[in-house]
């Protein structure tokens, strides 16, 4: 039975991996190259939002089965959950997963297990990972034990997830693999499925690329939708009335630490055999230039000069406070490069963390047009009647609002995909 496992990285993925653990009676010591991430971790004071997880780290600390600092200590179990982002070039960054690798190298011995949780190209563990751990000396697969089992969880719901999910574990031998599973066997309540490390960090990223080119999918049917008078989001749900048909949902772009970064793992590695992932990488990273556009085609329509946007939403999904590849960021760039002001507002960051951003909702809902890019449960309760903005317009680009009652409050209603009330011309959104 594991008596102690080592965290390494303590951010969206591994703070609840490390407190979870820590919650089921086993010691856990987490690391985290971030002091400050570490002294809140230490005062139980989160650094990240994440429903049910202060409970449980305060529970976790409280019992003594949660410790934090910048190093690593000696321990049966190493989980490495560190960033793996993309580069300028769309290329990996691996060098997070080399540094957390090798950082636990001196503190390894005979009997450990090494797993990793980042989300990766095929391959790291063989060709990032391992390289690093011959360096203890230990002879892999025999007295050192390595394997990858990513996480599956969604921003908002990870515990619900890290509980109920089925869990792919893929280890470097049989021997890993099946230590894997008894150890996450201590609470995972989904099927735990035994492969390869190669596979496991490919089915990984198939995931997510298979969401982002339906997401691709929906968002050139959101474009047809709009020269078509239709209105996309009915027309979807209709569609997915069909047994075998699930179309997913337009909007602004994709952001987070998957979806947005995974596809191009794939693209890296398959080059012209991966076309569609390409393209579709390409149409979802197009949409928040086809959002800003029609926000500048709607104020255009209406006649309004030197327009100030009020944006509402920073984070890439709702009820979260995750800014990480947000489409909202490049949605006010591209806004900005058109000429527009812009103030944004998100009640779920509590510090500014955008040049544009306000910690006063009715301050950016002062504004000539608001443009809805996230869609928080704060957005979707609103009362309408409430907002003194100076020109009553709004644009859901993401679907979330009661267009009767915005309507009804004197509202002139725009929706992405939905473009009944302003004709398009091929010169004014491409």
């Amino acid at each position: 039975m594991t008596k102690s496992i080592c965290v390494v990285g303590l951010g969206y993925i591994g703070l609840p991996t490390a407190v979870m653990f820590a919650n089921y009676g086993i010691k856990v010591h987490g690391v985290d190259v971030n002091p400050a991430a570490v002294k809140s971790i230490q005062e139980k004071h989160l650094h990240i939002e994440e429903y049910g997880l202060q409970e449980r780290l305060n529970k976790a600390v409280d019992e003594g089965f949660l410790t934090a600092s910048t190093t690593p200590v000696e321990a049966d179990v190493f989980i490495v959950a560190v960033p793996s982002p993309i580069n300028p070039d769309n290329t990996a960054n691996l060098e997070y997963v080399r540094q957390a690798t090798a950082s636990i190298v001196p503190y390894v011995k005979p009997g450990n297990l090494v797993v990793l949780e980042s989300t990766v190209p095929p391959k790291t563990v063989e060709n990032v990972m391992l390289p690093e751990l011959v360096k203890s000396g230990l002879i892999i697969g025999e007295e050192l034990f390595v394997s990858h089992s990513p996480e599956r969880v969604i921003p908002g719901k990870v515990f619900e997830e890290l509980i109920r999910n089925d869990r792919i574990v893929g280890g470097i031998n049989e021997k890993s693999s099946q230590m894997t599973k008894e150890l996450y066997e201590v609470f995972v309540q989904g099927t735990i499925h035994l492969t390869d490390a190669t596979t496991a960090e490919l089915v990984k990223v198939m995931e997510n690329t298979y969401r982002d080119v339906n997401i691709a999918f929906a968002n050139e049917l959101a474009k047809m939708a709009e020269k078509l008078d239709v209105n996309i989001w009915e027309a979807i749900k209709f569609a997915n009335y069909h047994p075998r048909v699930n179309v997913h949902f337009p909007g602004p772009g994709v952001g987070g630490h998957c979806i947005a970064v995974d596809p191009w793992f794939l693209v890296e590695l398959g080059g012209e055999t991966a076309q569609i992932i390409h393209l579709s990488r390409n149409t979802n990273d197009s949409m928040p230039s086809y959002t800003a556009q029609r926000v500048q085609a709607i104020l255009n329509q209406a006649g309004i000069a030197g327009a100030t946007v009020g944006v509402m939403g920073l984070a890439f999904k709702g009820n979260i406070d995750d800014m990480r590849e947000s489409p909202s960021t490049i949605v006010i760039d591209e806004l900005v490069n058109l000429g527009l002001n812009v103030i944004s507002y998100d009640p779920h960051i509590k510090e500014n963390k955008h040049v544009t951003q306000t910690q006063d909702f009715q301050e950016a809902a002062n504004a000539d047009i608001l443009l809805f890019l996230t869609d928080h449960h704060e957005f979707k309760t609103i009362d309408p009647t409430t907002i003194r903005a100076k020109h009553k317009i709004v644009f859901d680009a993401k679907n979330c609002l009661n267009r009767h009652n915005w309507e009804t409050a004197g509202f002139e209603f725009h929706l992405l995909g939905d473009a009944k009330k302003l004709k398009m011309t091929e010169s004014s959104v491409q």
